[in-house]
């Protein structure tokens, strides 16, 4: 499977609305103009003052037409977004004139363009925080209906064929929650199924991870992770799962055989849930570094629209790929 390949090509055909609130960013104004000349966007967004894109523009050499530049401060949507917000946070004691104040910042008027359906899509975290870039989107788009949780998860490729889908894994949560608790971890999971669908194009077969399989050690780590499976079996949960398991237990038929034997993953697991973020950083960099495995991402999930969060050392290319991955998700 050509994860960047098939990426591309689904948001070719989504014909989705992009907005990049880093508008005066070298990298992303890049970006933006290979985005729309490889018709990756239907529409692509800078924001910040028209005079300071253009200027950066001119200095990287790239020319702005068929790009759509928006100023916050000079919209005429300025009152509307900012009364949007307003309601959002009115029960958190902001006034209006803080409202209008907050949509200023880019981030946040991004993310209102989002829940506005103004554009299908946000990315940013160039020179944003991945913190900056998460609380615009919790704050503004919120999470899916039922889950409380925003996370993340990798997609590892290029390894063996037979391992997840055509040598494909999702690897979850591995850069946004440190420490979750059931109720988390149990969102994650739920997250990290959809990322399946979305990414992997197959039904999710999750396996809960641990340094445990079925009890085989009484920790309070390992109860976290059995508290997860009884959540998301206590709410239905609409993908195949189970945990706690080791991971040669998770992946490897004969070992699941021996530890846990009847488990509905075995030979199948093509979504890895970590119980934390040491583990789930740790674990993909060792496959990506050991086992020469491409990792893309992270990648957001659990939103209730589209963003994702860059690295702020992410390369033009780097940015074009997880803006093509954001609007192939944009329904």
């Amino acid at each position: 499977m050509d994860f960047v390949k098939e990426m591309l090509e689904k948001a070719k055909k989504s014909k989705k609305k992009l907005v990049l609130p880093e508008g005066t960013e070298s990298r992303t104004i890049q970006a933006a103009r290979r985005l729309v000349d490889e018709g990756l966007a239907l529409e692509v967004t800078l924001l910040g003052k028209e005079a300071a894109i253009r200027d950066a523009a001119a200095k990287a050499g790239v020319k702005l037409d068929g790009i759509k530049l928006v100023d916050p401060a000079a919209s005429g949507d300025l009152e509307a977004y900012a009364g949007e917000f307003y309601e959002l946070r009115k029960h958190k004691g902001i006034s209006p004139e803080d409202a209008k104040s907050a949509l200023l910042n880019p981030l946040n008027w991004g993310a209102m363009m989002v829940r506005k359906d103004a554009a299908h899509a946000m990315v940013a975290g160039a020179e944003n925080t991945t913190g900056d870039v998460l609380r615009a989107g919790l704050t503004i788009i919120g999470t899916v209906p039922g889950l409380k949780t925003a996370s993340s998860c990798f997609v590892m490729a290029g390894m063996d064929a037979a391992w997840g889908k055509e040598g494909c894994l999702i690897f979850s949560d591995c850069a946004v929650v440190p420490d979750p608790d059931p109720n988390q971890l149990a969102d994650i999971a739920s997250s990290a199924a959809q990322s399946c669908r979305e990414f992997l194009d197959t039904d999710p077969v999750v396996a809960l991870m641990s340094f445990s399989t079925k009890g085989s050690a009484k920790h309070a780590a390992v109860e976290k992770v059995q508290n997860a499976v009884a959540i998301l079996a206590e709410k239905n949960a609409d993908f195949i799962f189970d945990g706690e398991l080791q991971a040669d237990a998770a992946l490897v038929p004969s070992v699941t055989d021996k530890k846990a034997p009847g488990s509905p993953v075995r030979g199948k697991v093509n979504t890895l849930v970590f119980p934390d973020l040491g583990s789930g950083n740790i674990g993909y960099k060792l496959v990506q570094r050991l086992g020469g495995a491409e990792a893309f991402g992270p990648f957001l999930q659990g939103f209730a629209k589209p963003i994702s969060d860059l690295s702020r050392g992410a390369s033009v290319d780097d940015i074009v790929v997880t803006c093509a991955v954001t609007l192939s998700r944009a329904k």
